[in-house]
Parts: structure tokens; sequence; C-alpha cells
């Protein structure tokens, strides 16, 4: 879901800023601060996104295409004639 190289990047850079101070540990603990806020985001991967992206646009064609089809049948050309 989140992209761990991009975490771990940050986190080391962010840790960078600490060294040779007492919190050694900061990288660490920044890279799980990090995770937990963005596992809690209501978020979708980009690739699921563009998947449903052409789901929804396929069936957005296929919707005015019966739509087409429907006031075609409902004319008065398409109307079979009483009989």
């Amino acid at each position: 879901m989140i992209d761990s190289t991009m975490l771990d990047d940050l986190a080391a850079r962010i840790g960078r800023l600490f060294d040779g101070s007492p919190a050694r540990d900061v990288e660490r603990n920044v890279k799980a601060i990090l995770q937990g806020a963005l596992g809690r985001l209501d978020v979708v991967p980009r690739a699921e996104f563009d998947v449903q992206r052409e789901v929804l646009k396929r069936t957005r064609e296929k919707l005015e295409a019966l739509e087409a089809r429907v006031a075609e049948l409902e004319s008065p050309a398409g109307a079979k004639p009483p009989g």
C-alpha cells in the first residue's frame, strides 16, 4: 500500500539531521510514526485507481450505447405498426 522505500528514504533523511545526538533511534521512530499515520489514511494504490477508472469508463460507454438504443426503439421510426 505505502511505498516502503520512500518512507525509508524520508526517515533516513530526518535521522541524519539528528546524527550525533542522544536520539540515535529517531530514524526508526520517525518511520514507525509515518507508517502508522499513513496506514490509517483511506487511500488506494494508483494502479487500483487506474483500473477502476477504466472499468468506469467502459461502463459509462455501455450505458450511453444502451440509452441511445432505447431512445431509438422508443422513437416513432423505431415503433412497430399496430397490428
